[in-house]
């Protein structure tokens, strides 16, 4: 490798695309091709990088296996910045044991962050604890320490262990300041924003007030009967009731979860869980099966009495609280992946929220006829974003997929 390769490697390792870009901009060969392609990247150019580093991977020879492999893991870590969620992981993880296999732990370990990252993002919290947990992040340098100080973090907040990520955050913290590297340093500032601003939203006895995650994470561990609509689950110590699948039932639950102490009339829960405006014999008749139902799944957790005018939750001491989202609005959870600022494909939305792409596309659809949502692009590259809700985290208490 020459010394203007390496110059300009050294340049992006520090942050600085044009440092590299002045030393192999007019380079055609493979290794600058790559670099130029990781420089557009840095310069948030992602059309033009991918291009420069698909060019490099098709220049490097059949002997220049670490070469192809490092092309692969950059066009990898930008599908994940422009949401691609699609991308191919399997030649990810070729690419990574390819590395690993050449000695080049530092890029396999990179790959391995941008698996974490991928699978962080789409909810598979229990496989992205397991891979990080495979890297002793001690001997990496101050960026990549920071990269996996911040991946411990994000599971550590999707799990509501907010003691844990707050440590993690002020070690990713300690590292970027070492890296030197303002876009990293900016990344971590993000992060730590999210323990300091309103997560969800607590409605009790008529009342209800903001949360920030940490207050979350207390009363998950109380005594109090939680109805959670960020989550669609009933819980209490520990014990969870999940009606992510039944949404009359969990329609049913709120509204008894809102009138407690009270009871609920019969005519508000037909209104929430059935829309009846006009209520006839058949209405009544559904009602009683699904109430049957749900005091069927609520058991463990909570009694459900019949009353003169309707039903009355009746847990066991311990008062029912419901924990809602922080904006309720139609599409509210398409709105919570678009106010992280990236640039969201219409597949990739389907994919974190298990939803179809049709589902999705008429949601953004709708947004964009609010002006809540923009699309940049066209066919298959069009993207869809909007501005950070003001004052509220993101997507932390989306469900996240139950391990295989």
């Amino acid at each position: 490798m020459d010394s203007l390769i390496t110059a300009a490697a050294r340049a992006l390792a520090a942050g600085d695309p044009f440092g590299a870009l002045n030393r192999v901009a007019l380079r055609e060969d493979p290794p600058a091709l790559a670099l130029r392609g990781i420089a557009m990247a840095q310069l948030g150019d992602l059309a033009r990088a991918k291009l420069l580093l698909r060019r490099a991977a098709r220049a490097f020879g059949p002997k220049e296996a670490v070469g192809r492999a490092r092309c692969i893991v950059a066009e990898a870590e930008i599908a994940l910045v422009s949401r691609d969620l699609g991308w191919p992981a399997r030649q990810l993880e070729t690419a990574r044991a390819t590395l690993e296999q050449h000695g080049d732990r530092l890029n396999a370990a990179h790959a391995r962050h941008l698996m974490v990252r991928r699978l962080l993002l789409i909810g598979r919290l229990d496989e992205a604890e397991r891979m990080l947990a495979r890297l002793d992040p001690a001997p990496f340098p101050p960026a990549a320490r920071a990269a996996h100080e911040l991946a411990a973090a994000g599971i550590a907040l999707r799990r509501l262990r907010t003691a844990a990520a707050r440590a993690a955050l002020t070690r990713a913290e300690a590292a970027a300041a070492r890296a030197g590297i303002p876009a990293l340093a900016a990344e971590v500032e993000a992060a730590a924003r999210m323990l300091t601003t309103p997560a969800a939203r607590l409605i009790a006895e008529g009342t209800e007030r903001p949360l920030l995650l940490d207050e979350v994470e207390a009363l998950q561990a109380s005594d109090v009967l939680i109805v959670d609509a960020c989550r669609n689950a009933v819980r209490r110590t520990g014990r969870e009731v999940a009606l992510a699948g039944r949404p009359v039932l969990f329609a049913l639950a709120r509204a008894l979860a809102e009138a407690w102490p009270a009871d609920a009339s019969r005519a508000q829960l037909l209104a929430r869980a059935f829309g009846a405006r006009h209520v006839d014999e058949s209405h009544r008749a559904r009602l009683r099966v699904e109430i049957g139902r749900l005091r069927a799944m609520l058991g463990p957790l909570a009694g459900l009495d019949a009353t003169a005018r309707g039903f009355r939750l009746s847990p066991a001491g311990g008062a029912v609280v419901v924990l809602a989202r922080p904006v309720e609005e139609p599409h509210a959870d398409v709105l919570a992946c678009l106010a992280d600022g990236e640039a969201w494909s219409s597949s990739a939305l389907a994919l974190v929220l298990g939803a179809s792409q049709r589902t999705i596309q008429r949601a953004l659809d709708t947004l964009a006829a609010e002006g809540k949502a923009q699309a940049i692009g066209q066919g298959r590259a069009r993207r869809w974003m909007t501005p950070p809700l003001p004052g509220i985290t993101t997507m932390l208490l989306l469900p996240a997929v139950p391990a295989e």
